[in-house]
């Protein structure tokens, strides 16, 4: 798939490579899956930061006084893992940007709706100048994007534009991205990999089957 929209990223290298032929073998096992999943996150948030704001500084260091640019420390960051998958990014969310506030979404798919049902919401915060916030929605697998248009909709509420909300996903469909960008065409989404479609239950192909339970063996 060619990136048509100029605000889907999709990160390709050897690293990634790799990390995706591990998380998607069967074989593999969930200590295997986790490792891959972790390092393949961690370059994926590297580049979804890409948007964050700096400032000029001065430093000194051990040899002189010189400039150099650090991240804007009057903005909010917002790492926003949906539950439960979508928690592998976040020790690697928090060793990047320790200074990031961390805010879980609950939700689950019904199996035969294929719709998302809440069950957890740790949003509920006043937003009292939103254009400083940046917001990072991860989630391993974008199949429907249901439940990420529901996670969107929850900032943008508050007044966050969408062109500071960045969503993260390893493995996403082409139907997943239509959807987040028919209703979301400004938000930022970065993955790795785009795959085939989606089958009869809402999971991708090829993909990695259910992401919660391969990270976390259930």
């Amino acid at each position: 798939m060619k990136e048509k929209n100029k605000n889907l990223k999709i990160i390709s290298n050897p690293i990634v490579n790799q990390s995706l032929c591990t998380i998607r073998d069967k074989n593999t096992d969930t200590e295997g899956v986790r490792l891959a999943a972790r390092k393949l996150t961690r370059i994926l948030l590297y580049e979804a930061t890409k948007n964050l704001p700096q400032k000029n500084i001065k430093i000194t260091t051990p040899i002189c006084e010189c400039k150099t640019k650090t991240i804007n420390d009057d903005i909010t960051i917002i790492i926003s893992p949906i539950l439960r998958a979508g928690l592998i990014f976040t020790d690697e969310a928090v060793d990047i940007l320790p200074q990031a506030t961390i805010r879980h979404i609950g939700m689950y798919r019904d199996e035969k709706t294929l719709k998302p049902v809440w069950y957890y919401n740790k949003v509920p915060m006043p937003v009292h100048n939103p254009k400083k916030y940046y917001i990072y929605i991860t989630d391993p697998m974008l199949a429907t994007g249901n439940s990420l248009r529901e996670a969107i909709r929850l900032y943008v509420s508050k007044g966050i534009p969408e062109n500071n909300i960045c969503c993260i996903s390893m493995i996403s469909s082409p139907q997943g991205i239509e959807a987040i960008f028919n209703e979301f065409p400004s938000v930022k989404l970065i993955v790795a990999a785009v795959d085939s479609h989606l089958n009869e239950r809402g999971y991708i192909v090829p993909g990695m089957g259910d992401a919660g339970d391969r990270i976390y063996n259930t």
